[in-house]
């Protein structure tokens, strides 16, 4: 540490001090001993700052964001890509683990889907979304029973979910028509 890094506070810091054997040894200094001058830490960039950066938080550009306007759009390769770096960069969000997984249905990925669904879970316990969605995971790949069970048990937790509703109904016609859900 140099004089210039030295500053008269209050405030109690680490100091490295010898012993009568020369190795050292971590005291704290007080006032009267070394302390260290802390600068505040800058602002966080906003998007004024840095266009090109795309933040993590609530902001319209960030990759969970991004993921969510590009899903609803139908892009779902480029969407599947944003939340896959979403996850990379916040790996216990069970939020973008699910976005990914219905991303992954839409590109026909069951196995990855799987895989995103089973994370989720591991985050966020069995929900009525997740459930909700692994029935249609299920009948997009045509499989009606497997459809079934996970929509009968979304709506066991969430009575009245107009999105299990709709998506219960869907199966219905599904089955009646044979078709799998496109």
């Amino acid at each position: 540490m140099t004089a210039g890094d030295r500053a008269s506070n209050d405030t109690t810091t680490p100091a490295l001090a010898s012993n009568d054997s020369g190795s050292g040894a971590f005291a704290s200094a007080t006032q009267t001993d070394v302390a260290v001058e802390v600068e505040a830490p800058p602002p966080p960039p906003t998007l004024g700052d840095a266009p090109s950066e795309k933040l993590i938080g609530n902001n319209a550009n960030d990759d969970l964001s991004l993921g969510k306007r590009y899903f609803r759009d139908g892009d779902y390769g480029v969407a599947e890509k944003h939340f896959r770096r979403a996850v990379e960069l916040h790996p216990l969000s069970a939020e973008g683990w699910l976005g990914l997984a219905a991303c992954y249905d839409r590109l026909r990925r069951f196995d990855f889907a799987d895989r995103a669904y089973a994370q989720a879970i591991r985050l966020a316990g069995v929900t009525a979304e997740i459930l909700n969605n692994q029935g249609y995971s299920y009948m997009l790949r045509g499989n009606y029973a497997k459809a079934r069970l996970k929509l009968d048990a979304a709506a066991r937790l969430s009575p009245g979910n107009p999105y299990v509703a709709a998506n219960k109904a869907l199966l219905a016609q599904a089955a009646a028509e044979k078709q799998p859900v496109e």
